[in-house]
């Protein structure tokens, strides 16, 4: 494929994909930033995701999601041409509370890509990227046309 019509593809999959996830746009997630194999997404702070009303503290599932869904988009971003993938293991360090009242950024990047697998690692903080509330490592698999024709995944 074209790297001109790679990055067509691509352009289009990171401007629409928070609103083909219903619950990414729901919690309000936004894309900052996407290149090839990485990106950069925001929660922003909302009252009605504090999980605990005496600290304010964002609830870990708002966190959990940010993470799996900037995820998602560094790896659709990764190779010649983007398709669906599914995360098959997400782990996550929660290495201090999110400090109540200031949004949340993740960064993902793909360290390792092969036909079938991507391996990334991620990061969620504040304002200082060095200041982390949680770290990550996952895997995602691509779900290809090709799998979908023979009744292995949803097209």
């Amino acid at each position: 494929m074209a790297a001109s019509k790679r990055l067509t593809i691509a352009d289009e999959l990171i401007r629409q994909y928070v609103g083909i996830i219903p619950h990414v746009a729901e919690l309000g997630i936004e894309t900052i930033h996407a290149a090839r194999g990485m990106a950069i997404m925001k929660l922003p702070y909302q009252e009605r995701l504090v999980g605990n009303p005496e600290t304010g503290v964002i609830h870990g599932g708002a966190v959990t999601t940010l993470i799996d869904t900037v995820c998602g988009l560094a790896v659709i971003t990764a190779p010649d041409e983007p398709s669906r993938v599914a995360t098959l293991d997400l782990r996550i360090d929660y290495l201090r509370p999110a400090t109540p009242q200031r949004d949340l950024y993740a960064r993902a990047e793909v360290y390792k890509l092969t036909r079938h697998v991507a391996f990334l690692r991620a990061e969620t903080y504040e304002d200082d990227p060095r200041d982390l509330v949680a770290a990550a490592t996952g895997t995602f698999m691509f779900v290809r046309r090709a799998a979908a024709r023979k009744g292995l995944a949803k097209p």
